[in-house]
């Protein structure tokens, strides 16, 4: 999907986000600022000089996008703060050209100072960083995930457990369909996607094409551990409803008993607030970390947050990958299990 920095806030975020990507950028853009406050400040001036405009076209966009540069590290600098940046700009060895008797200054962090590049159209060398940005995020997903995404999500610590706990549920599920619920070959494939469309808004096949799964990929093997924990909670929830049902009524019972049950079940005013961040977990990680776009979800987009990167881009999930691989054996034997 290509992305237009300088029209998607959510896309200038999740870069911004991204200290791991920031990392790699900040020793490649060339910036050249004052090291202050355990961190690398530019001013208005040097950030114009950087970008080949004129100051006046800086003030215009922090005025503009007051609010999201200084949440993203934009600062104006008074008294003991601003003396303290110009005695270390001086011990730096940097004339930034400030008035003697100036009494305000503004100034930009890195993250700051990316974002006004990812703001800034009519500047050709913004243009240039914003390419390096999105070929750094690209590039450091691609090494952390071996060249893929499909299965970034079991970068997750609490993956393995929610996975084998939907496994058990699902059965739990499919014996209910089997004992409880007139034969019907499709009806396993067709109860599974009234789950998923209640849960996400999208079919198997849908969600499939979305990620751009082949026919062999288990799409269960791809779902973050939120998304799993509400599929196991629906299985088991509608397991023991159908199995209730059967025993009031005497009867296998048919399809539509059991989708008009589905709908009372689905409509319980307990799922609002999970469904609620499943959707958000699902839609808003797989557009940062994947590329993918669920257009049933997007209103429900946000950007990651900090935490959300280390968790699947961090060491941690260095680590865990290496032990899921080196026991790729004892995992598949706990899914077979009866």
């Amino acid at each position: 999907m290509t992305k237009d920095l300088t029209n998607s806030q959510i896309d200038r975020q999740n870069i911004l986000n991204n200290e791991l990507a920031i990392e790699e950028i900040q020793p490649r853009c060339g910036l050249e600022g004052i090291p202050w406050n355990n961190s690398v400040y530019v001013t208005r001036e040097m950030t114009a000089s950087f970008f080949q405009v004129d100051i006046r076209t800086i003030s215009r966009y922090i005025e503009q996008n007051s609010e999201e540069l200084t949440q993203n590290g934009y600062r104006v600098l008074r008294g003991k703060h601003l003396k303290s940046f110009l005695e270390a700009a001086k011990s730096f060895g940097k004339d930034i050209n400030v008035p003697t008797k100036t009494t305000v200054l503004g100034v930009f962090d890195f993250r700051a100072f990316l974002n006004m590049a990812m703001l800034l159209s009519e500047s050709e060398p913004a243009k240039a960083l914003r390419q390096l940005m999105l070929d750094v995020v690209i590039d450091l997903i691609n090494r952390k995930t071996g060249g893929g995404t499909k299965y970034i999500n079991q970068r997750d610590k609490d993956f393995v457990f929610s996975s084998l706990q939907e496994d058990n549920y699902r059965r739990h599920f499919t014996n209910a369909l089997k004992e409880y619920v007139e034969d019907d070959r499709y009806k396993y494939a067709h109860f599974t996607d009234m789950i998923y469309v209640s849960i996400f808004r999208e079919k198997a096949k849908e969600y499939k094409k979305i990620l751009d799964l082949k026919a062999k990929d288990k799409v269960r093997d791809t779902f973050y551990s939120e998304i799993l924990d509400i599929i196991a909670a629906y299985e088991n929830g509608l397991a023991d409803a159908i199995r209730q049902k059967y025993e009031k009524c005497g009867h296998r019972l048919s399809r539509q008993e059991v989708e008009a049950l589905f709908k009372e079940f689905e409509n319980m005013a307990l799922w609002k607030p999970l469904i609620q961040r499943g959707r958000t977990k699902m839609a808003s990680r797989d557009m940062a970390l994947r590329d993918a776009f669920h257009y049933q979800l997007s209103e429900y987009i946000q950007p990651l947050d900090k935490d959300e990167y280390q968790k699947f881009l961090g060491a941690a999930g260095d680590e865990l990958e290496r032990l899921m691989a080196e026991n790729q054996e004892i995992l598949k034997r706990l899914k077979e299990r009866e």
